[in-house]
C-alpha cells in the first residue's frame, strides 16, 4: 500500500505540475492580450493589432497544450484516488463540474471567436471576445482553487455515513483559505506572463528587430509586471497569515519552527541536520519576525510543528472516530487500508516544504527588483544588453517560483489529503503498484514529447517575430 500511495502521488504530481506549466501563461497572457487589443480599438494604431496577433499566436500554442494536459488530471481521481472521490465527491465533483460547464466552455467558445473573427466581426465584438476569454479563464481557475481550498480548509460540509456531504454551498464558496490562495495564484500567473513578454521583447530589442513594436510591448508589460509583482508580494503575506491561522503545522514547516514560543524568530541560515533528516539546524535568528509575519504581532505565540501536528491529529480523531490502535481502517465500500498514523507521525515533510518556500520567496523578491528596473529603463532597453539578457534568462524563473508555491501548498499539507478529515494513504485506489508505475512511466514519456513540441513551437514563433505591417 505504501508503494501505491507514493507512486500515485508521484503520478499526480507529474501530471499537475506539467499541466501547470501552461496554465499561468494562459491566465496572464490573456489579460495582456485584452489590454493590447483595447488600446488598438481605442487608438486605431495598427501596431497594437499586430501585437495582439503576435502574442496571441504564442497564447494559442500554450492554450492548446494546457487543454490536452489538463484532461488527464480529472481521470486520475477515478483511477488512482477513487477512495478520495467517493469520500468528498459530493463537494469536489460539483465544483469541477461548474468549472467545466460554466467557465471552460465559455473560454473555449470565445477563443474560437477571437482567433477566427479577425475582419469577420466588428472591432468591439472581437474585443469583447478576448476579454471574455481572459475573464472566463481566470474564473475557471477560481473554481479549481475552490475545490483545492476545500482540501486545505474543509468548510460547509457534514459527515454522513463516513462520507462528506454538502451542507452549505455558499460557505464553500466563501472559504477564506481558497480566496487567499486564488489571488496569490492569479497574481503569480500574471507575473509569469509579464516576464514572458518582457524577456521576448528584450531579446528582439537588443537585435534591433521591430524596435517600435517591441518597445510598445515592453512598455505595456513593464507597467503590468510592476503592478502585479507588488500585488503578489502583498497577497503572499496576507495568505501566509491565513495559513498560520488555519494550517499552523504547514506554517511551522515553512519556517522549520519546531517548538511553540512567543516572539518566534525567523532564521536567515538553515541547513539539514545529518542526525535527523526530518529536522533542520537554524542560525542567525531575527527575533519576533516569524510572529509578526504569521500574526502581525512581534510578541505573538507561534505553534511549533510538534504541537500543531498533534492538535491536527486530535481534531482528526474527534471528527472521524479514527482509532490509531487499529492496524487497518475499513472504508465505506468495504476496502481495508493500513492506518499507521499517530500524533507523533502526523508531521509534514519539513525539509522539502522549507526549501520550496524559501525558493519561492527568494525568487519573488528578485522579481520585484527586476520589474522595477524594467519599468525605469523601459525606453532604453536596446542600450542595456546586459539587463536585456537577464530578462531573457529570467523567463523560466516565475515557472519555478509557481511550482515551488504549489509544493508548499500540497506537500506542507501532508499527511492529509483533506485537512483533518482524510489522510493521503486512505485516499488511494485499491490497485496494484505495478499498474501505477506503468502509467507513471507513460505519463513521463508522453508529457516529455508534448513539452518538447510546445517549447519548440513557442521558441520558433517567438524568435520569428510579428508578421510585417500591411
Amino acid at each position: 500500500m505504501d508503494d501505491v500511495v507514493l507512486l500515485s502521488r508521484l503520478q499526480f504530481a507529474v501530471a499537475v505540475l506539467f499541466h501547470f506549466i501552461f496554465v499561468p501563461l494562459t491566465l496572464g497572457l490573456s489579460m495582456l492580450l485584452a489590454i493590447m487589443e483595447t488600446i488598438y480599438v481605442r487608438t486605431g494604431n495598427e501596431q497594437y493589432k499586430r501585437m495582439a496577433k503576435f502574442w496571441g499566436k504564442l497564447f494559442l500554442i500554450n492554450f492548446a497544450l494546457g487543454v490536452v494536459t489538463g484532461i488527464t488530471l480529472e481521470f486520475q481521481f477515478g483511477t488512482n484516488w477513487s477512495q478520495y472521490s467517493a469520500y468528498v465527491g459530493d463537494i469536489f465533483g460539483s465544483l469541477l463540474a461548474i468549472e467545466a460547464t460554466a467557465a471552460f466552455f465559455l473560454e473555449s467558445t470565445f477563443i474560437a471567436v477571437w482567433h477566427f473573427g479577425w475582419e469577420r466581426v466588428s472591432k468591439r465584438v472581437h474585443l469583447f471576445a478576448i476579454w471574455a476569454v481572459a475573464i472566463a479563464g481566470n474564473v475557471s481557475a477560481l473554481w479549481i482553487i475552490l475545490a483545492n481550498g476545500f482540501m486545505q480548509n474543509p468548510v460547509g460540509y457534514h459527515l454522513v455515513n463516513d462520507r462528506v456531504e454538502l451542507a452549505s454551498f455558499l460557505t464553500v464558496l466563501g472559504n477564506p483559505y481558497a480566496w487567499g490562495q486564488f489571488f496569490h495564484t492569479i497574481f503569480g500567473a500574471w507575473t509569469l506572463a509579464g516576464f514572458f513578454v518582457l524577456g521576448i521583447s528584450a531579446w528582439h530589442l537588443t537585435r534591433k528587430n521591430e524596435l517600435d513594436f517591441f518597445t510598445r510591448s515592453f512598455k505595456i508589460a513593464s507597467i503590468f509586471t510592476l503592478i502585479v509583482t507588488v500585488l503578489v508580494a502583498i497577497q503572499g503575506h496576507n495568505h501566509g497569515m491565513t495559513v498560520a491561522r488555519l494550517q499552523p503545522a504547514k506554517l511551522a514547516a515553512m519556517e522549520s519552527h519546531w517548538e511553540t514560543q512567543k516572539s518566534a524568530p525567523m532564521y536567515l541560515l538553515v541547513w539539514p541536520d545529518e542526525a535527523n533528516h526530518r529536522n533542520l539546524i537554524e542560525a542567525i535568528p531575527l527575533p519576533g519576525v516569524l510572529s509578526f509575519l504569521a500574526h502581525g504581532n512581534f510578541s505573538a505565540e507561534v505553534l511549533g510543528i510538534k504541537d500543531a501536528a498533534r492538535a491536527d491529529f486530535e481534531e482528526f480523531v474527534k471528527r472521524t472516530g479514527y482509532d490509531p490502535k487499529q492496524p487497518v481502517v475499513t472504508m465505506a465500500d468495504g476496502t481495508q487500508i493500513k492506518a499507521p498514523l499517530t500524533a507523533e507521525t502526523a508531521l509534514p515533510p519539513v525539509l522539502l516544504t522549507f526549501l520550496s518556500f524559501r525558493t519561492m520567496v527568494g525568487l519573488g523578491t528578485m522579481f520585484l527588483g527586476l520589474a522595477l528596473l524594467a519599468f525605469v529603463w523601459r525606453d532604453s532597453i536596446p542600450q542595456r544588453p546586459g539587463f536585456a539578457r537577464i530578462l531573457v534568462y529570467a523567463i523560466p524563473l516565475p515557472y519555478i517560483a509557481i511550482m515551488m508555491g504549489w509544493m508548499v501548498a500540497e506537500v506542507g499539507r501532508q499527511p492529509w489529503i483533506v485537512h483533518k478529515l482524510m489522510t493521503t494513504s486512505q485516499a488511494v485506489s485499491p490497485v496494484p503498484g505495478s499498474s501505477v508505475a506503468l502509467s507513471l512511466l507513460a505519463f513521463v514519456v508522453v508529457y516529455g514529447l508534448l513539452g518538447s513540441a510546445a517549447i519548440y513551437l513557442i521558441r520558433k514563433y517567438a524568435r520569428k517575430g510579428p508578421a510585417p505591417l500591411a
